[in-house]
């Protein structure tokens, strides 16, 4: 059953008034302490949680159900990352993976990161819509990848052929034919000593991954992020959020790993928490809602991650099957969106699903971020009660916010120079 009130940080915030009108906001909770590495996180669950099911996924033929708990997770990354190492791969020669969500991927990026060598997800758009492959051509040449990956052979055979003169090894988890090795190959390697030095030597400041722009300007832009970078992030969320310490969560996601939101908000909170992900294969399209929806069937999710666009899909096949309606909202803690505003009709409705269902209106929760910020900068850790709210500022975050033209930060009259104030924050 659900938390009757799932455990929030006090909503408060610190305003620093600055001569000219800027303001200077912080959060008044500590961050604390975090992990060095996020792979510390899954050893420290493969130890406490070995059998709890840490990934699952539909991607294989016929859509049958894989799964891995995190003892297994532990011990298939350990493999791969010895076979990263031993293929030359290293900062200069990072991991390039052009598939969707899946085990595989999370498997490789975890190896990838335990060996040291930074991993770049890029979207599968550049590989499978591009005509030219210029975008995901132009991202091989910036990185000069040591190992690119694909799930599927032969659906991303066109962009394994093109970036084959790239001399980096491929790879693939099915289809894999001719110069592209089976993913099979990778997991023979028995993990040594020289891996665990690589892993020990790792700090804070090493690069994780390199995330790239959407290239709606040109050529896609690659963004660091740094283990400090991630793991503070989660940190800050479990400040906000301390009911995910209450209970591992369990998430159903669809969201993109090439993107910040997906890839670093909502994986890396399942791992540093302890939690279950389920990779949702569905997509909210007509095409493909009717995945998502055969997998909620499957899945109760305690925490559930989308866009606006999402729940529009969505809420129409909820609303009229009751089943699906309380199956989804039966578990949660809360539901969260982000990535833009959620028209207030979609509020409204999300609320009369939730009443109908549960008989009290289920947590909205919402942030917001960027790919420079791995990607928490403010959060909402209260009740709210309308969409549009994009809350305050995470632990360890200052946001400055400076006057537009004439008009001070928050309108009305300009602050006093040098004050400063606690105060809660607006609903």
């Amino acid at each position: 059953m659900p938390l009757a009130s799932p455990a929030l940080a006090p909503a408060r915030v610190l305003a620093e008034r600055r001569e000219g009108g800027t303001l200077i906001l912080t959060s008044p909770h500590p961050l604390g302490a975090y992990p060095r590495h996020v792979v510390d996180r899954l050893r420290h669950w493969a130890e406490v949680a070995p059998d709890r099911i840490f990934l699952a996924d539909r991607l294989d033929e016929g859509r049958a159900l894989r799964s891995v708990t995190y003892a297994e997770a532990r011990r298939l990354v350990d493999r791969l990352a010895q076979a990263l190492l031993d293929r030359g791969l290293s900062p200069a020669r990072p991991l390039l993976i052009l598939s969707e969500n899946g085990i595989d991927h999370a498997l490789l990026a975890l190896a990838a990161m335990t060996a040291g060598v930074p991993v770049a997800p890029a979207s599968t758009a550049y590989s499978l819509v591009s005509t030219d492959l210029a975008k995901i051509r132009g991202i091989a040449d910036v990185l000069t990848p040591g190992l690119i990956w694909a799930h599927d052979g032969a659906r991303y055979a066109r962009a394994l052929t093109a970036l084959a003169p790239s001399g980096a090894t491929l790879v693939a988890s099915r289809g894999a034919t001719g110069a592209v090795l089976p993913l099979d190959a990778l997991l023979q390697s028995e993990p040594g000593d020289a891996l665990e030095a690589h892993f020990t030597e790792q700090t804070p400041d090493t690069v994780a991954k390199v995330l790239f722009t959407s290239g709606s300007t040109g050529v896609p832009k690659g963004v660091i992020n740094t283990q400090r970078m991630i793991c503070s992030n989660q940190a800050a969320i479990q400040v906000a959020w301390p009911f995910l310490r209450e209970r591992p969560p369990v998430v159903l996601d669809w969201l993109p790993w090439s993107h910040t939101f997906g890839g670093n908000h909502n994986f890396n909170l399942v791992l540093c928490n302890g939690g279950s992900l389920h990779v949702d294969d569905g997509k909210p399209t007509p095409e493909l809602a009717a995945r998502t929806v055969e997998n909620l069937r499957a899945v109760s999710p305690t925490l559930y991650f989308n866009v606006p666009r999402g729940y529009d899909v969505l809420l129409p096949f909820l609303e009229r099957d009751a089943t699906l309606r309380d199956a989804f909202f039966g578990d949660l803690d809360a539901l969260f969106y982000a990535a833009a505003s959620l028209p207030p009709p979609l509020w409204e409705r999300l609320e009369a699903a939730s009443l109908a269902s549960r008989g009290e209106l289920v947590l909205m929760l919402s942030a917001w971020g960027s790919t420079e910020t791995s990607p928490m900068a403010t959060s909402v850790h209260w009740r709210i009660r309308r969409a549009g709210v994009i809350g305050l500022p995470a632990a360890g975050t200052a946001i400055k916010l400076a006057p537009a033209g004439s008009r001070p930060p928050g309108g009305g009259h300009p602050p006093t120079p040098g004050s400063s104030c606690a105060s809660r924050a607006p609903t």
